[in-house]
C-alpha cells in the first residue's frame, strides 16, 4: 500500500489517490492502535507483577485505573480484528425492497429505510439518499442509499438478506396480525478499481418526472432518470439531484457498482466450485424477525441473538446485532479456512 501511495503520478487521478491515501490512513492508525495498546499492557503487567511482589496498595490501584482506561481501547481493537473482507472498511450502497407481505411489506420497507437512517446517524456516517421510490398506498417500492465512513460496509454488510416482520396490521380494516418481509441489499463501493467496459447500446435510458414525497429522504424534481442494463437487467435509478444531467452521472455510478459487485460474485461462484459446496457469510434469506405481536422481540437468525428492545432496534440501535454478525462471520471464515 506505501508502494502505491509513493507510485508516480498517482495524483494524476485524484479519486483514486484519495481512495489509496484514506485506505493508508486507515492501516496506519489500526498499527498505531495495536502498538500503544501492547505497550500499555506490558507496562500495566509490569507494575503488576511488582505491585504484588512488594505488597504496595497504591501501585495496585495504579494498575486498576489503568486496566480501566485499557478495556474499552482494547474493545475497539477486537472489533478492528472482525473485519475480514478486504471491502470492510470502504462505504457501502444500500438498496431496500418489499417482498411478500403487499401493502405491509411497502411499509416494511420504509420502516427499515428509515432504521437504517438512524442507525447511519448514530455510526456517524455520511448518509446520501439517492432515490426513493413511492408506493401507491403506503411505503416504498424502492429506495438506495450510499453510506460513506470508515467501515460502512464492514457494518452494513450485516444487513444483507431478508428481513420479516410480524405485526398488527394498520392496514387491516379487522386488526389482524400480518407477517410482512423486505429485502436489504448491500454492496461496496469498489467499481472503480474494476475494469468494466458499458457500452452505449447495453444501456436503456429513462427520464421521468419524480415522485417522491420530498422531506428527509428526497428532493422532488422533474429530471429523474433511470437505466436498464439491458445484458444483465439490472435496473439504477436516482432523482435526488436538481439536474437530468447529475442524476444520469449518479445512476451510471451506481450501475458501475452493481455491475462490479456481480462480478465479484461471479469470482467467488466460481472459487466454490472448485473447492466444493460452501456456505458463505453474506448469503441467506430471512436473516432477522421483528415481532411486535403477540410478543416483542428482535432475533437474528443467523447467530441467535435476540433482544426484547424492539423500539430501540428500530430507532437504530442496531450495532450489537451488527457485532455478533462479525463475529460469527469471522468464526464461518476461520472454519472455512482449516477445511
Amino acid at each position: 500500500m506505501r508502494e502505491e501511495a509513493a507510485r508516480p503520478g498517482l495524483w494524476d487521478d485524484p479519486t483514486h489517490a484519495q481512495k489509496v491515501m484514506s485506505r493508508l490512513s486507515r492501516a496506519a492508525a489500526d498499527i498505531e492502535l495495536f502498538e500503544r495498546l501492547t505497550r500499555q499492557v506490558d507496562d500495566a503487567t509490569v507494575l503488576h507483577q511488582l505491585a504484588h511482589e512488594e505488597n504496595d496498595a497504591a501501585a495496585l490501584k495504579e494498575v486498576e485505573e489503568a486496566a480501566t482506561r485499557l478495556e474499552p481501547e482494547l474493545e475497539r481493537l477486537e472489533r478492528r480484528s472482525l473485519y475480514v473482507s478486504e471491502f470492510d472498511p470502504g462505504d457501502a450502497i444500500v438498496t431496500l425492497y418489499p417482498g411478500a407481505g403487499g401493502t405491509d411489506s411497502a411499509d416494511w420497507a420504509s420502516m427499515l429505510l428509515d432504521m437504517y437512517l438512524r442507525y447511519a446517524d448514530e455510526a456517524g456516517f455520511e448518509v446520501e439518499v439517492e432515490e426513493v421510490t413511492p408506493a401507491e398506498e403506503a411505503g416504498i417500492k424502492t429506495a438506495t442509499m450510499a453510506v460513506r465512513g470508515p467501515y460502512a460496509y464492514g457494518n452494513l454488510s450485516a444487513e444483507k438478506g431478508v428481513h420479516r416482520l410480524v405485526r398488527i396490521s394498520p392496514f387491516d380494516q379487522q386488526a389482524r396480525r400480518h407477517t410482512a418481509f423486505a429485502a436489504v441489499d448491500v454492496i461496496p463501493e469498489f467499481a472503480e478499481d474494476v475494469e468494466l467496459e458499458i457500452r452505449d447500446e447495453d444501456l436503456r435510458i429513462d427520464v421521468y418526472r419524480s415522485s417522491g414525497a420530498g422531506g428527509q429522504h428526497v428532493n422532488v424534481t422533474d429530471s429523474a432518470v433511470r437505466i436498464t442494463h439491458l445484458p444483465s437487467g439490472i435496473v439504477v435509478s436516482c432523482q435526488n439531484e436538481r439536474s437530468q444531467l447529475q442524476n444520469k452521472a449518479k445512476a451510471m455510478e451506481t450501475l458501475r457498482f452493481r455491475l462490479a459487485d456481480r462480478m465479484r460474485q461471479e469470482r467467488e461462484a466460481e472459487l466454490a466450485s472448485i473447492r466444493g459446496e460452501r456456505k458463505s457469510a453474506e448469503w441467506g434469506s430471512q436473516i432477522r424477525s421483528y415481532v411486535l405481536q403477540p410478543y416483542q422481540m428482535v432475533k437474528d437468525l443467523r447467530t441467535g441473538y435476540e433482544t426484547g428492545n424492539v423500539e430501540g432496534v428500530l430507532a437504530g440501535h442496531l450495532q450489537p446485532f451488527i457485532d455478533a454478525w462479525l463475529g460469527w462471520r469471522r468464526s464461518q471464515v476461520e472454519r472455512a479456512g482449516q477445511e
